[in-house]
């Protein structure tokens, strides 16, 4: 049988062999994830996510999946606008994320169910939620249309699925934004984490990651509708919305 392959970064590798690379990046990070997300956004990525809560459209009692929620940003917005009454589920495929998340939620008195799964094969019924997010974890899945449309069968009709994630950023931007991803970000990664490589990767990650237009096709192809994104800090990130009806 012919092994796949696909992207980790620049290299390519077998598709099992990204899975596995992957792991080791956010084992590597886990610990350092949240201070690294506000040296590298300048706390920007606190306001990315704001909007995407407000995007959202949920409401207390709604039911919200979180994909590859990592620590938890998202999950506890989330509780807080639906009440308990409502119901949110953080997921993520690795555990080191998923255990960080959990105890953080904790911590701030919020227990919440938690899976460790693999966003293409959602362990949750058709139809289920209202709302499900996914926050700077599509681009390190190997089949993204795979995985957005797992994440299409949970949704009940009327749902909507919200992606936020690095994008094209807009041209004249790029080259200032390239010395900053390539040169910046993993000497600060080794100076907080001890790991530029996993850095590195990060920032080839999104480079390798479908643009605006092309990730709004992919929504499309897998039947979501009235798919729109927005650009945010001049395409750094953009933030993409599709229903299913």
């Amino acid at each position: 049988m012919k092994n796949e392959t696909t992207h980790f970064g620049y290299e390519t590798v077998a598709e099992q062999e990204k899975a596995r690379r992957v792991a080791e990046v956010f084992d590597s990070v886990a610990s350092r994830y949240d201070l690294m997300n506000d040296l590298m956004s300048g706390g920007l990525h606190r306001l990315w996510k704001a909007f995407t809560i407000q995007r959202s459209g949920v409401r207390p009692g709604a039911r919200v999946l979180d994909v590859a929620g990592g620590t938890g940003d998202l999950s506890l917005a989330f509780a807080k606008r639906v009440g308990p009454q409502g119901q949110v589920w953080l997921t993520d495929i690795n555990n080191a994320m998923l255990a960080r998340g959990r105890d953080r939620l904790t911590d701030k008195g919020y227990m919440l169910p938690v899976a460790q799964c693999d966003a293409e094969k959602l362990p949750f019924p058709d139809d289920y939620f209202d709302c499900v997010t996914v926050a700077f974890g599509l681009r390190n899945m190997t089949h993204k249309d795979a995985a957005i449309a797992e994440m299409r069968r949970v949704l009940r009709p009327g749902g909507c699925l919200l992606i936020l994630e690095f994008s094209q950023v807009w041209k004249p931007l790029a080259p200032v934004y390239d010395f900053y991803s390539f040169q910046i970000i993993p000497r600060v990664g080794k100076l907080v984490t001890q790991d530029a490589d996993s850095y590195r990767y990060l920032s080839e990650s999104i480079r390798m990651h479908p643009d605006q237009e092309s990730l709004k096709q992919i929504m499309e192809g897998v039947g979501l509708e009235r798919v729109e994104y927005f650009n945010l800090a001049l395409g750094v990130v953009a933030l993409h919305r599709g229903y299913k009806f």
